[in-house]
């Protein structure tokens, strides 16, 4: 009998991956309280957390054949602030039917800030797990709306080097969106985080 206990996260994800079902439960028990902590932080409703972080697990089991976990924990924690959202979305959309003869346009508003408060923080943590200069570079100049050639002479790069980072990272942010289903936000929100 092995004793998962002491795998890495590396090694569970691998695990995970062939379908190792005592990985899963590795996982789950290794971050379980830490998730629920995240959905508490971010709902502050109990028993709203606890379902969402059931609901991460499930879906983490569904779709471990396709998923690409390169961080572990950050996955995770990504994994359920989205859940929270999707949560507070559909929990929102049954107010916006319920008002939707009084404050129809103020609501839309307030969600579109909110689809798109989300997707920054998506965002953000995909860039996070990045490389160091894939990381640097997008921030410059997506955050700080650096040009190539300041990026460049800042991180010591050429201009090219610069393009060749910021493709990569673009390219890992829409894989990591497509990869967890949010399509829908990158089509209404792309032209915020992309241009």
């Amino acid at each position: 009998m092995f004793n998962y206990g002491t795998y890495t996260d590396e090694q569970l994800t691998a695990l995970l991956k062939e379908g190792d079902h005592a990985a899963y439960t590795e996982i789950y028990r290794r971050y379980w309280k830490k998730l629920l902590l995240i959905a508490w932080n971010h709902s502050k409703d109990e028993l709203a957390s606890k379902d969402i972080v059931h609901d991460v697990f499930i879906s983490l089991w569904e779709r471990y054949p396709e998923v690409e976990i390169n961080n572990l924990p950050a996955f995770l924690a990504t994994s359920v602030k989205f859940t929270v959202y999707k949560y507070y979305q559909k929990e929102q959309r049954r107010n916006d039917l319920a008002l939707q003869n009084y404050e129809y346009e103020t609501t839309v508003n307030d969600e579109d800030k909110l689809d798109a408060i989300f997707l920054q923080e998506y965002v953000n943590g995909i860039v996070e797990k990045m490389p160091e200069k894939c990381r640097l570079v997008f921030g410059y100049s997506r955050n700080l709306g650096m040009k190539n050639s300041e990026i460049a002479t800042k991180i010591q790069i050429t201009e090219k080097g610069v393009e060749a980072n910021l493709t990569r990272a673009l390219r890992i942010i829409r894989g990591e969106l497509k990869n967890h289903g949010w399509i829908f936000i990158i089509a209404i929100h792309i032209h915020r985080f992309f241009k």
